[in-house]
């Protein structure tokens, strides 16, 4: 706009230079140029009458870009209004964004932490579901024993084994978690003048209890239990007593079974 502005003045500028008359020495004003006669006699410049035209022309067009100009700057104006609500729109989206985002890393901490709980109830559950109880054998029917020294016991014939804390191949119940648990075993045999028919409740290879029966003839049963405090993978299972024997078979008479009490 300022260099339209200044193309104009300039032309200006240069109507009214083209018009100028100088002064000559016996102070008579010639003009520059060709002089022509009115009607009166007197001399007219033609430069001056086409001046004033072209100044009315260069105003007018002035006034028309200024015009134009005004309408253009009112247009930009509204679209940067425009522009700015938009921008105000996007920073407010920006923000319930970050807002939602907040929210879903919350309620996602907030699951996580009911995961966990509910996998620790479902362990804690679990844990506190401990039972078992099985015989000597699978199948058929015999002795076990005498043997010359004390013998683990591997009661085959599962009934129950909820936690799968006892062994049938081994014979040996590994304690889940700390707790107090019962266990209770019962002894079947043939009466015998030199075997006995015992057996031990051990406890990490301690000796808890004993049951014992001996009879030179007809049939003698024993039993015993113990409430036990263990600790996550203590030990418990039965030795067969030293020169004594057991008998089972598809009556199943000789057991052993144990179970949780609550866990401490």
């Amino acid at each position: 706009m300022e260099k339209t502005v200044f193309v104009l003045l300039l032309l200006l500028v240069c109507c009214f230079s083209e018009a100028q008359v100088t002064t000559e020495p016996g102070n008579d004003i010639i003009q520059q140029g060709p002089q022509t006669q009115t009607q009166t006699g007197e001399p007219a410049s033609g430069h001056q009458q086409t001046c004033l035209p072209d100044i009315h022309t260069v105003l007018r067009d002035m006034n028309a870009m200024l015009a134009e100009q005004r309408v253009e700057i009112r247009h930009l104006q509204r679209d940067n209004e425009v522009q700015a609500v938009k921008l105000r729109e996007l920073d407010v989206q920006k923000t319930q964004l970050n807002l939602q985002k907040t929210q879903l890393n919350l309620q996602k901490t907030q699951l996580d932490e009911m995961k966990r709980q509910c996998e620790a109830a479902l362990r804690k559950l679990t844990v506190k579901q401990v039972a078992f109880s099985a015989s000597l054998l699978a199948s058929g029917s015999g002795h076990i024993g005498p043997f010359n020294t004390q013998t683990p016991l591997v009661y085959r014939h599962v009934v129950t084994n909820i936690g799968n804390a006892y062994n049938p191949n081994t014979g040996l119940f590994i304690a889940p978690v700390r707790g107090a648990y019962y266990f209770q075993f019962y002894v079947f045999g043939h009466g015998h003048p030199s075997h006995p028919s015992a057996a031990v409740l051990v406890k990490n290879g301690q000796h808890i209890f004993t049951a014992y029966d001996h009879q030179p003839s007809i049939a003698v049963s024993s039993s015993n239990g113990a409430s036990l405090l263990l600790e996550k993978g203590d030990v418990v299972f039965i030795r067969l007593w030293r020169n004594s024997r057991i008998f089972d078979n598809v009556n199943h008479h000789s057991t052993f079974s144990g179970h949780l009490l609550f866990t401490m």
